[in-house]
């Protein structure tokens, strides 16, 4: 079935297209007799616009870019969820990528969106990229006048709209929490040890042995790569050290270390305690439920998305750059003591 377009409505009415077009989108400029007659013509002939032409008639498209590190982590996927329900609320749809943590896929998929496919790009920087420091791909992405809100990761070099977490205060706060609770030996496992947030949270966990006056100690500080064995990893830290408390910063890592602990016979918490970041639904259910920092990730993302949307559609109006941080919530579950 031949799709009907704007101009064979216009041939059936005898007038131009543009009157069809305001017709369809209900402008006041035509008459509600004409209106409703192509409106109704429009509908019986399952009429739908091409989006790509109007995308170029209005210099519009109504897509906003999303690119993420890592979409198994269930934070980012809280803030995709947040995206996409406040893009969709105020009429726009989201266009969902990955760089999987590599510079190179970060590039190519800005140029991608880039290229007239979305109105503004809302980004968390990969690991990678933060480690090389090349932005370039960013910047040549906001010199084609495109609006740009970086999240999580983010970085001083480019000026734009961002949303962060308090990573500093999270892990300052956790590394208290866990010394208050009776733990001297607060080990830090991670896999973002390259990320902006891993810095910063290796940074809020040393101000807090500080506090203390509890000498900071490098083997204690266990960084993961990707092709690492975190077991053989996990052993050696337990083999060298006294460790009674284990950070993980993200939920899976949290996972695991739960996982190798209980297979090792070593009672949580009452031998080592546990804390993850990022509280999803898998901390919930394990056992014993693990204690999870919260990020938010939902309001992350819905803070990010009207942040863009209002940049967006206010393009002609002088708005200076904002960040906005967010706070955590420590949930306390039965993976660590209580302060007594």
């Amino acid at each position: 079935m031949k799709k009907i377009t704007l101009k064979d409505i216009a041939s059936e009415f005898g007038v131009s297209i543009s009157t069809v077009s305001k017709a369809i989108n209900d402008s006041h400029e035509i008459s509600h007799s004409l209106k409703d007659k192509i409106q109704a013509y429009a509908k019986k002939h399952h009429y739908k616009p091409n989006r790509l032409a109007l995308s170029l008639l209005n210099k519009s498209t109504k897509n906003i870019g999303v690119i993420v590190p890592n979409i198994l982590n269930y934070f980012f996927t809280q803030v995709f969820y947040g995206i996409e329900k406040t893009a969709n609320a105020r009429g726009y749809n989201i266009i969902s990528c990955t760089s999987d943590e590599s510079y190179l896929k970060e590039v190519k998929t800005v140029e991608l969106l880039s290229s007239g496919t979305v109105d503004g790009l809302i980004l968390s920087l990969s690991e990678e990229t933060q480690s090389k420091g090349n932005f370039a791909h960013i910047e040549e992405f906001i010199e084609n006048q495109l609006p740009l809100v970086l999240f999580d990761r983010v970085t001083d070099k480019i000026e734009c709209d961002k949303v962060i977490v308090d990573d500093f205060e999270a892990s300052y706060k956790t590394t208290r929490h866990l010394i208050k609770t009776g733990c001297r030996n607060v080990a830090v496992v991670s896999t973002i040890f390259n990320s902006s947030v891993g810095k910063l949270r290796i940074e809020g966990y040393k101000k807090a042995l500080a506090d203390f006056e509890i000498p900071y100690d490098e083997r204690l500080n266990v960084q993961i790569n990707r092709d690492d064995d975190l077991q053989l990893l996990l052993s050696l830290l337990l083999g060298n050290k006294e460790v009674d408390a284990i950070i993980a910063l993200d939920e899976m890592t949290a996972v695991d270390v739960l996982y190798i602990l209980k297979s090792k016979n070593i009672q949580v918490p009452e031998e080592i305690s546990i804390v993850g970041f990022t509280n999803g639904r898998l901390s919930k259910y394990v056992s014993p439920s693990l204690t999870m920092i919260s990020q938010h990730g939902k309001y992350i993302g819905e803070l990010s998305a009207n942040l863009l949307i209002d940049r967006i559609e206010n393009k002609e109006d002088f708005m200076p750059f904002t960040t906005k941080l967010v706070k955590t919530s420590l949930i306390q579950r039965e993976s660590t003591l209580s302060i007594s």
